[in-house]
């Protein structure tokens, strides 16, 4: 966790809050690996794929989401998907 000041006042910023607003200012250079720390972080489980299919499924009750496994990066729009989903997330948290 890191401690920043804005004008004077304390703003505490978490490992998880980093990652996701990395996520967000460059959506078309995510590494797999970052985009299943994130998910993991945010309390999703992973179902891994099984006889040679190459898309990781996450669930959170009824929320679910499958990403394809590619290198160097994910295609944007899954990355964009899960941004939007981890943005629903964040609202009920708040609620």
């Amino acid at each position: 966790m890191t401690i920043g000041t804005i004008f004077g006042t304390i703003i505490l910023v978490t490992k998880r809050e980093k990652r996701v607003k990395k996520l967000f200012q460059n959506p078309k250079t995510v590494p797999f690996k970052e985009l299943d720390r994130v998910l993991g972080d945010s309390g999703f489980a992973l179902r891994q794929p099984g006889s040679g299919s190459s898309h990781y499924i996450y669930t959170k009750g009824n929320i679910q989401i499958s990403v394809p496994f590619r290198r160097p990066f994910v295609k944007e729009i899954y990355v964009k998907r899960v941004l939007e989903l981890l943005g629903g997330e964040d609202e009920k948290e708040k609620s």
